[in-house]
Protein backbone atom coordinates (compact mmCIF):
# COMPACT_ATOMS: atom_id res chain seq x y z
CA UNK A 1 0.00 0.00 0.00
CA UNK A 2 0.95 3.76 -0.63
CA UNK A 3 1.10 5.41 3.37
CA UNK A 4 1.91 8.55 4.34
CA UNK A 5 3.79 8.82 7.98
CA UNK A 6 3.84 11.87 9.60
CA UNK A 7 5.69 12.13 13.13
CA UNK A 8 8.86 10.29 13.76
CA UNK A 9 9.67 11.13 17.36
CA UNK A 10 10.73 8.32 19.04
CA UNK A 11 7.14 5.97 18.47
CA UNK A 12 6.50 7.17 15.33
CA UNK A 13 10.28 6.40 13.85
CA UNK A 14 9.66 2.96 15.15
CA UNK A 15 6.14 2.86 13.75
CA UNK A 16 7.33 3.86 10.27
CA UNK A 17 10.29 1.29 10.19
CA UNK A 18 8.12 -1.48 10.65
CA UNK A 19 6.31 -0.02 7.44
CA UNK A 20 8.74 0.42 5.40
CA UNK A 21 10.34 -3.27 6.27
CA UNK A 22 6.69 -4.45 5.48
CA UNK A 23 7.94 -3.53 2.11
CA UNK A 24 5.05 -0.70 1.89
CA UNK A 25 5.64 2.57 -0.29
CA UNK A 26 6.18 4.85 2.41
CA UNK A 27 6.45 8.77 2.06
CA UNK A 28 7.16 10.57 5.53
CA UNK A 29 7.18 14.14 6.85
CA UNK A 30 8.05 15.26 10.00
CA UNK A 31 8.91 19.03 11.61
CA UNK A 32 12.93 18.04 11.79
CA UNK A 33 14.05 16.66 8.66
CA UNK A 34 17.12 14.42 10.40
CA UNK A 35 14.53 11.58 11.38
CA UNK A 36 13.03 11.71 8.00
CA UNK A 37 16.45 11.41 6.47
CA UNK A 38 17.36 8.15 8.55
CA UNK A 39 13.99 6.68 7.47
CA UNK A 40 14.58 7.62 3.70
CA UNK A 41 18.16 5.64 3.95
CA UNK A 42 15.79 2.39 4.33
CA UNK A 43 13.59 3.39 1.68
CA UNK A 44 11.06 5.85 2.46
CA UNK A 45 10.72 9.49 0.72
CA UNK A 46 10.52 12.53 2.20
CA UNK A 47 7.52 14.62 2.11
CA UNK A 48 8.34 18.53 1.71
CA UNK A 49 4.64 19.43 3.90
CA UNK A 50 2.25 17.73 4.64
CA UNK A 51 -0.68 17.85 2.29
CA UNK A 52 2.47 15.77 0.31
CA UNK A 53 2.84 13.25 2.97
CA UNK A 54 -0.82 12.89 2.77
CA UNK A 55 -1.40 11.90 -0.83
CA UNK A 56 -1.76 8.12 -0.02
CA UNK A 57 -3.98 5.22 0.59
CA UNK A 58 -3.53 5.70 4.33
CA UNK A 59 -1.97 8.83 5.88
CA UNK A 60 -0.83 7.72 9.65
CA UNK A 61 -0.32 10.87 12.37
CA UNK A 62 1.77 10.28 15.46
CA UNK A 63 2.34 13.63 16.64
CA UNK A 64 2.99 14.78 20.31
CA UNK A 65 -0.38 16.79 21.13
CA UNK A 66 -3.92 18.60 19.74
CA UNK A 67 -1.52 21.52 18.83
CA UNK A 68 0.96 19.79 16.35
CA UNK A 69 -1.94 17.46 15.50
CA UNK A 70 -4.30 20.23 14.86
CA UNK A 71 -1.24 22.47 13.00
CA UNK A 72 -0.58 19.60 10.54
CA UNK A 73 -3.93 18.31 9.56
CA UNK A 74 -6.23 22.05 9.37
CA UNK A 75 -2.96 24.11 8.52
CA UNK A 76 -2.26 25.02 5.29
CA UNK A 77 -0.59 22.49 2.72
CA UNK A 78 -2.16 20.25 5.59
CA UNK A 79 -3.68 16.32 5.76
CA UNK A 80 -7.22 17.40 4.81
CA UNK A 81 -6.21 19.38 2.05
CA UNK A 82 -3.66 16.55 0.36
CA UNK A 83 -5.90 13.57 1.13
CA UNK A 84 -7.41 12.43 -1.47
CA UNK A 85 -11.54 11.60 -1.42
CA UNK A 86 -11.99 8.13 0.00
CA UNK A 87 -8.42 8.02 1.55
CA UNK A 88 -8.22 6.68 4.84
CA UNK A 89 -6.63 9.00 8.02
CA UNK A 90 -5.46 6.73 11.18
CA UNK A 91 -4.77 9.19 13.95
CA UNK A 92 -2.92 7.45 16.32
CA UNK A 93 -1.51 10.39 18.59
CA UNK A 94 -2.86 10.95 21.93
CA UNK A 95 -5.20 14.00 22.08
CA UNK A 96 -8.57 15.24 23.09
CA UNK A 97 -11.49 13.64 22.07
CA UNK A 98 -12.65 16.92 21.00
CA UNK A 99 -10.00 17.42 18.95
CA UNK A 100 -11.11 13.82 17.43
CA UNK A 101 -14.74 14.39 17.06
CA UNK A 102 -13.52 17.28 14.73
CA UNK A 103 -11.49 15.38 12.54
CA UNK A 104 -14.11 12.75 12.14
CA UNK A 105 -16.64 15.56 11.42
CA UNK A 106 -14.00 17.46 8.66
CA UNK A 107 -12.73 13.75 7.18
CA UNK A 108 -16.88 13.25 6.45
CA UNK A 109 -17.44 16.63 4.87
CA UNK A 110 -14.38 15.95 2.25
CA UNK A 111 -15.66 12.41 1.46
CA UNK A 112 -12.49 10.95 3.47
CA UNK A 113 -12.30 8.16 6.23
CA UNK A 114 -10.95 8.41 9.39
CA UNK A 115 -9.99 6.54 12.37
CA UNK A 116 -8.78 7.07 16.07
CA UNK A 117 -6.23 4.40 16.85
CA UNK A 118 -3.87 5.56 19.66
CA UNK A 119 -1.83 3.06 21.38
CA UNK A 120 -0.53 1.23 24.15
CA UNK A 121 3.54 0.54 24.60
CA UNK A 122 6.52 2.53 24.98
CA UNK A 123 9.02 2.98 22.19
CA UNK A 124 10.55 -0.22 22.92
CA UNK A 125 7.04 -2.02 22.39
CA UNK A 126 6.40 -0.30 19.18
CA UNK A 127 10.02 -0.98 17.74
CA UNK A 128 9.08 -4.74 18.60
CA UNK A 129 5.61 -4.10 17.15
CA UNK A 130 3.85 -5.38 20.16
CA UNK A 131 1.75 -2.23 20.55
CA UNK A 132 -1.80 -2.64 21.90
CA UNK A 133 -3.99 -0.39 19.30
CA UNK A 134 -7.17 0.67 20.31
CA UNK A 135 -9.33 1.69 16.75
CA UNK A 136 -12.62 3.98 16.72
CA UNK A 137 -14.03 4.17 13.52
CA UNK A 138 -16.63 3.22 10.66
CA UNK A 139 -16.64 -0.73 9.92
CA UNK A 140 -15.22 0.15 6.61
CA UNK A 141 -12.92 2.15 7.46
CA UNK A 142 -11.24 0.25 10.40
CA UNK A 143 -11.18 -2.89 7.87
CA UNK A 144 -9.17 -0.87 5.24
CA UNK A 145 -6.77 -0.25 8.45
CA UNK A 146 -6.59 -4.05 9.66
CA UNK A 147 -3.72 -5.14 7.78
CA UNK A 148 -1.84 -1.76 9.37
CA UNK A 149 -2.87 -2.46 12.74
CA UNK A 150 -1.42 -6.00 12.26
CA UNK A 151 2.14 -4.81 11.23
CA UNK A 152 2.28 -2.51 14.34
CA UNK A 153 0.62 -3.86 17.29
CA UNK A 154 0.03 -7.26 19.10
CA UNK A 155 -3.57 -6.64 19.36
CA UNK A 156 -6.25 -4.37 18.31
CA UNK A 157 -9.32 -3.58 20.09
CA UNK A 158 -12.40 -2.51 18.12
CA UNK A 159 -13.88 0.00 20.67
CA UNK A 160 -17.16 1.24 18.88
CA UNK A 161 -17.76 3.51 15.53
CA UNK A 162 -17.53 6.96 17.37
CA UNK A 163 -13.42 7.99 17.24
CA UNK A 164 -12.97 10.17 20.00
CA UNK A 165 -14.35 6.72 22.35
CA UNK A 166 -10.84 5.63 21.54
CA UNK A 167 -9.28 8.56 22.53
CA UNK A 168 -11.36 8.34 25.77
CA UNK A 169 -10.10 4.76 26.66
CA UNK A 170 -6.45 5.98 26.08
CA UNK A 171 -6.44 8.75 28.19
CA UNK A 172 -8.18 6.64 31.28
CA UNK A 173 -5.24 4.04 30.59
CA UNK A 174 -2.79 6.94 30.75
CA UNK A 175 -4.57 8.60 33.89
CA UNK A 176 -4.25 4.97 36.05
CA UNK A 177 -0.71 4.81 34.92
CA UNK A 178 -0.23 8.13 36.87
CA UNK A 179 -1.68 6.27 39.55
CA UNK A 180 0.91 3.72 39.40
CA UNK A 181 3.57 6.49 40.02
CA UNK A 182 2.18 8.13 42.66
CA UNK A 183 1.90 5.11 44.40
CA UNK A 184 5.15 3.67 43.89
CA UNK A 185 6.92 6.76 44.78
CA UNK A 186 5.15 7.31 47.67
CA UNK A 187 5.95 4.09 48.49
CA UNK A 188 9.35 3.71 47.95
CA UNK A 189 9.80 7.39 49.93
CA UNK A 190 8.32 6.12 52.94
CA UNK A 191 10.28 3.05 52.66
CA UNK A 192 13.57 5.04 52.67
CA UNK A 193 12.43 7.41 55.35
CA UNK A 194 12.07 3.95 57.52
CA UNK A 195 15.09 2.72 56.20
CA UNK A 196 13.68 0.08 54.40
CA UNK A 197 15.50 -0.82 51.38
CA UNK A 198 13.19 0.01 48.44
CA UNK A 199 14.73 -3.56 46.43
CA UNK A 200 12.88 -5.34 49.21
CA UNK A 201 9.82 -3.39 49.17
CA UNK A 202 9.55 -3.78 45.34
CA UNK A 203 10.39 -7.53 45.21
CA UNK A 204 7.86 -8.54 47.84
CA UNK A 205 5.26 -6.08 46.28
CA UNK A 206 5.39 -6.77 42.18
CA UNK A 207 6.17 -10.77 42.98
CA UNK A 208 2.68 -10.77 45.21
CA UNK A 209 0.02 -8.70 44.81
CA UNK A 210 1.45 -5.84 42.20
CA UNK A 211 2.67 -7.96 39.45
CA UNK A 212 0.77 -6.37 36.86
CA UNK A 213 3.16 -4.77 34.41
CA UNK A 214 3.05 -1.36 35.01
CA UNK A 215 4.10 -2.24 38.30
CA UNK A 216 6.94 -4.07 37.40
CA UNK A 217 8.25 -1.89 34.47
CA UNK A 218 7.85 1.64 35.97
CA UNK A 219 8.73 -0.16 39.87
CA UNK A 220 12.09 -0.69 38.25
CA UNK A 221 12.81 2.57 36.35
CA UNK A 222 12.11 4.02 39.72
CA UNK A 223 14.51 1.39 41.89
CA UNK A 224 17.29 1.96 39.29
CA UNK A 225 16.62 5.57 38.70
CA UNK A 226 16.71 4.89 34.53
CA UNK A 227 15.01 7.95 33.91
CA UNK A 228 16.84 9.46 30.90
CA UNK A 229 16.41 8.72 27.71
CA UNK A 230 13.05 9.17 28.46
CA UNK A 231 10.51 6.50 26.67
CA UNK A 232 7.51 9.23 27.65
CA UNK A 233 8.64 12.37 29.02
CA UNK A 234 6.94 14.51 32.11
CA UNK A 235 5.86 17.09 29.97
CA UNK A 236 4.10 14.51 27.73
CA UNK A 237 2.53 13.08 30.71
CA UNK A 238 1.17 16.64 32.17
CA UNK A 239 -0.25 17.02 28.77
CA UNK A 240 -2.63 13.98 29.17
CA UNK A 241 -3.49 14.36 32.79
CA UNK A 242 -4.63 17.63 31.58
CA UNK A 243 -6.85 16.14 28.65
CA UNK A 244 -8.32 13.78 31.35
CA UNK A 245 -9.39 16.33 33.58
CA UNK A 246 -10.71 18.59 30.80
CA UNK A 247 -12.85 15.76 29.59
CA UNK A 248 -14.54 15.31 33.07
CA UNK A 249 -14.77 18.67 33.76
CA UNK A 250 -17.38 19.04 30.18
CA UNK A 251 -18.94 15.45 31.50
CA UNK A 252 -19.25 17.13 35.04
CA UNK A 253 -17.52 14.08 36.47
CA UNK A 254 -14.64 14.87 39.63
CA UNK A 255 -11.31 13.16 39.42
CA UNK A 256 -10.05 13.85 42.56
CA UNK A 257 -6.98 11.79 42.09
CA UNK A 258 -6.31 13.21 38.64
CA UNK A 259 -5.88 17.03 40.47
CA UNK A 260 -3.55 15.11 42.81
CA UNK A 261 -1.25 13.40 39.40
CA UNK A 262 -1.27 17.01 37.84
CA UNK A 263 -0.04 19.20 40.90
CA UNK A 264 2.51 16.10 41.21
CA UNK A 265 4.03 16.71 37.36
CA UNK A 266 3.48 20.72 37.74
CA UNK A 267 6.28 20.65 41.04
CA UNK A 268 8.36 18.21 38.84
CA UNK A 269 8.68 20.20 36.23
CA UNK A 270 9.11 23.09 37.82
CA UNK A 271 12.02 21.34 39.56
CA UNK A 272 13.77 20.59 36.05
CA UNK A 273 12.21 17.01 34.94
CA UNK A 274 10.63 18.12 32.46
CA UNK A 275 12.19 16.41 29.79
CA UNK A 276 13.09 12.74 31.88
CA UNK A 277 10.89 9.86 31.94
CA UNK A 278 7.49 10.74 34.07
CA UNK A 279 8.43 7.99 36.29
CA UNK A 280 10.99 10.50 37.47
CA UNK A 281 7.89 11.64 39.46
CA UNK A 282 9.48 9.36 42.32
CA UNK A 283 12.19 12.37 42.86
CA UNK A 284 9.85 14.86 42.96
CA UNK A 285 8.09 12.95 45.97
CA UNK A 286 11.08 11.81 47.39
CA UNK A 287 11.82 15.69 47.77
CA UNK A 288 8.24 16.15 49.57
CA UNK A 289 9.32 13.59 52.13
CA UNK A 290 12.39 15.53 52.82
CA UNK A 291 15.27 13.41 50.97
CA UNK A 292 17.71 15.41 49.20
CA UNK A 293 19.63 12.59 48.21
CA UNK A 294 18.65 9.98 45.41
CA UNK A 295 17.99 5.99 47.05
CA UNK A 296 21.61 5.34 44.94
CA UNK A 297 23.58 7.37 47.05
CA UNK A 298 21.86 5.89 50.30
CA UNK A 299 23.60 2.33 51.41
CA UNK A 300 20.91 0.05 52.86
CA UNK A 301 22.23 -2.76 54.61
CA UNK A 302 19.97 -6.01 54.74
CA UNK A 303 21.79 -7.14 58.57
CA UNK A 304 20.63 -3.58 60.06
Amino acid sequence: MRIGFLGLGNMGRAMANNLVHAGHELTVYNRSRRSAEALAAEGARIADHPANAANQEIVITMLADDNAVESVVFGGHGVLEGMPRDGLHISMSTISPDLSRRMSFAHRERGQHYVAAPVFGRPEAAAAAQLFILAAGAKEALAKAKPVFELLGQRTFEISERPEDANMIKLFGNFLLTCVLEGLGEVFAVARKAEINPNTVFEVLSGTLFGAPAYKNYGARMIEEKFSPAGFKMLLGLKDVRLMLEAAERLSAPMPFANIVHDRFLSAIANGYGDLDWSALALVIAQSAGLSRTASEIRFDAAD
